[in-house]
């Protein structure tokens, strides 16, 4: 492998974790897994606030093919410099607040954005994401919550604006999907146990035409 292809790095956002907390990076990678399998078998799907797309290759052994989207230049710039053909990515510097992006979609998931969404900008940010999709489809969103951030650390925080609880958040999901299911995950674990004891909510929705 190492003659073959050389040595892989991980991500900008990927290499701070595994320097400063390995288990940070384990959840994250926990938290596309379980979105892996959510969308398995669909054809093309969005990440909306794909950050470095490290934990994305996860989503792409499920799919047909993916487009990652991010407001940072940087992390695209990072992913342009990290691509390889083996595994081939889709990739733009776009804001979904400034509109939606090319569809369609048959999937659309977004983790750990909403909460730097300013509440005044959340139904523009679910409405871009849903127009995105273009049709019928299965929108995820994961956010830390409300409740988590009395334990969370100062950096954890940076930029938290809109952290909700899981009813707070199933009812915005609800006002753009016909279905909603809920979930809690604490650590790598998904559950559907006592939700104001999860550091983190799942909304995982159905969107109708």
């Amino acid at each position: 492998m190492r003659e073959r292809f050389g040595f892989e790095r991980l991500g900008l956002a990927a290499n701070v974790m595994w320097h400063n907390d390995p288990r940070k990076l384990l959840f994250d990678l926990s938290r596309y897994k379980f979105v892996a399998k959510l969308l398995s078998g669909k054809g093309r799907v969005l990440e909306v606030g794909c950050g470095d797309a490290f934990c994305t290759r996860l989503v792409q052994q499920e799919v047909d093919s993916i487009m990652v989207i991010d407001c940072e230049k940087l992390f695209i710039e990072d992913i342009e410099d990290r691509i390889t053909t083996t595994w081939p990515l889709d990739y733009r510097h776009h804001d979904i607040l400034d509109g939606p992006i090319d569809g369609p979609f048959d999937g659309v998931y977004s983790l750990d954005v909403l909460e730097h969404i300013e509440p005044s900008d959340e139904k523009r940010f679910m409405q871009n994401i849903c127009d995105s999709m273009g049709g019928q489809g299965l929108v995820i969103i994961g956010t830390p919550s409300l409740n988590s951030q009395a334990y969370a650390g100062a950096s954890s925080k940076i930029g938290h604006v809109n952290c909700k609880s899981q009813e707070q958040l199933r009812s915005l999901i609800a006002e753009f999907c016909s279905d909603v299911l809920m979930f809690g995950m604490n650590d790598e674990v998904v559950h559907t146990g006592y939700s104001e004891m999860a550091h983190y909510l799942w909304a995982v929705g159905w969107r109708r035409n």
